[in-house]
């Protein structure tokens, strides 16, 4: 198991560096997507025959930001100060396997490198890392505060009035992120074997 320090945006060779159970640092601008978000990227972006006019320049300000980057999925708790420039109390990470019907959809369409979350992700989300090389990155849950200071400034928020401020998508700079490699562009996923593991020992109980 092995230390690395990342920035956005991440090449192909440093993520397929990585393997289950590294620690990663991650520096750079990466982008908060949760339910709403993925949810309007399949539909509105990567499923629609046409992006909507209306919608275009938020589809390229996307493929901008997320390629070679990576979506984390947090709800956070945001404050506007009196310049009006927002900053992050809190950036505990949310449950990822809800996005599982759209996360492999978003990371080949928007060459995203890494996924950031808790409690793992499921089968097509693992293929897809190997196919176009990303990993599962797990934040530490119940960290909220202290993830939030590693978050060093608001670049921008995309759809706050329309879904609201968790499943926003708001634009950050981070600053060593701390990360564990959960998921890996080899097809190894610890929270598969943890699974797999705990049914063999629940079946010798039974």
């Amino acid at each position: 198991m092995a230390i690395y320090y990342l920035s956005t945006p991440i090449s192909e060779d440093d993520i397929r560096a990585l393997h289950v159970g590294d620690t990663v640092y991650l520096s750079g601008v990466i982008v908060t997507g949760r339910d709403a978000a993925h949810k309007y990227m399949v539909e509105t972006f990567i499923r629609a025959a046409e992006v909507p006019e209306g919608e275009r320049p938020l589809y390229e300000e996307l493929k901008r930001l997320l390629k070679g980057s990576a979506i984390y999925h947090c709800g956070p708790v945001v404050r506007q100060r009196e310049d009006g420039r927002w900053e992050f109390v809190a950036a505990g990470p949310t449950t990822s396997i809800r996005e599982e019907p759209y996360q492999a959809d978003v990371i080949a369409h928007f060459g995203l490198r890494g996924v950031i979350g808790k409690g793992g992700m499921g089968a097509r989300t693992l293929r897809a890392c190997q196919e176009y090389g990303a990993a599962y990155l797990h934040a530490v849950g119940g960290a909220a505060t202290l993830i939030a200071d590693t978050v060093k400034e608001v670049l921008a928020v995309y759809k706050k009035d329309e879904f609201g401020v968790p499943e926003a998508f708001w634009v950050i700079r981070v600053e060593n992120l701390p990360l564990v490699v959960t998921m890996d562009s080899h097809g190894r996923s610890i929270h598969e074997e943890v699974r797999t593991v705990s049914e063999e020992n629940l079946r010798r109980l039974l």
